[in-house]
């Protein structure tokens, strides 16, 4: 098969972000989310930084990309992970990995008002159908031995990650093209560096109130590697890898599978419930996304 190695590499992307919510819930138990988003973010921009040295594709971005890199560091990393990891503390990892399916529906609304794209009626089909896919997993999910109103949150928590990082893919569209464009391995690299800046004052905020995590396990400092190393570093680099090779289109095809390997991976590491309500709210929600994304026929 052409590109048979970067399929492999967009496959195990999928996994590694599959396996990604169990990393945030387990860490989360352990770890306060600021902390836990800081330490991984320390690891990631360090790793990030030694990549670009090392492969010689050091860019120092312009004024004006400065300030879109800003607002993106802000969005996708300071302000996606803390609803993500304060999300993980409520919900299980499984649900979680659907709820942030939403993105790219997101996306594709916010590109109305921001892009100027059409309002079609694939796009309000595929918002009902993923809302009901909601419906679904916020009452019938399997995970019963959490309370339902813990769930309720942590899946709202996760919900406005996904907003977050709609936002900052709205921005991300912006700064990828025209004549300063960035490509999307710096931006991704410079706007975690902005976002780590940012994140530091809440750690300081967090240290105050519930001191250094000086107990916290092994297994989750681990976890927090993995976050860092492979979810972070290996997979965004490989993404855009494959968003150079097979373009973005067909590279966006694997994230529909980070659920799948959410619910499996939930299941096999944390013992969390498998049902038949998962794999509706999988098709309901994953059906409306990509109904909105696909465009109207003229």
């Amino acid at each position: 098969m052409k590109n048979a190695t970067t399929h492999v590499k967009l496959l195990a992307v999928a996994i590694i972000w599959g396996i990604s919510w169990v990393a945030g819930r387990v860490v989360v138990q352990d770890i306060p989310p600021f902390t836990a988003g800081w330490s991984r973010y320390i690891i990631a921009v360090s790793c990030f930084l030694a990549f670009l040295k090392i492969t010689k594709q050091w860019i120092t971005p312009t004024k004006e990309q400065w300030k879109i890199i800003i607002a993106i560091g802000f969005l996708s990393t300071f302000l996606y992970q803390a609803f993500f990891l304060y999300g993980m503390k409520w919900t299980a990892a499984g649900d979680a990995s659907l709820m942030i399916t939403f993105n790219p529906l997101f996306t594709a609304i916010l590109a109305v008002p921001f892009l100027g794209e059409k309002f079609d009626k694939r796009l309000a089909g595929g918002l009902i159908l993923s809302v009901a896919g909601v419906l679904v997993l916020a009452w019938f999910s399997p995970n019963v031995d959490l309370p339902i109103e813990e769930r309720l949150l942590g899946n709202t928590l996760i919900g406005l990650a996904a907003l977050s990082w709609a936002f900052s893919t709205i921005l991300m569209k912006k700064a990828m093209s025209g004549e300063n464009a960035l490509s999307p391995l710096h931006l991704t690299v410079w706007a975690s560096t902005v976002g780590l800046l940012i994140q530091t004052p809440a750690v300081i905020w967090e240290f105050t109130q519930v001191g250094i995590p000086s107990n916290a396990s092994t297994e989750s400092w681990l976890w927090v590697a993995f976050l860092a190393i492979l979810s972070t570093v290996l997979s965004y680099v490989w993404f855009a890898d494959g968003i150079k090779v097979i373009g973005a289109g067909r590279s966006a095809l694997y994230v529909y599978l980070v659920p799948v390997f959410g619910i499996f991976s939930g299941w096999l590491l944390l013992d969390e419930k498998l049902g038949l309500s998962l794999a509706l709210s999988f098709v309901l929600i994953a059906g409306g996304v990509y109904l909105a994304q696909s465009k109207e026929s003229s």
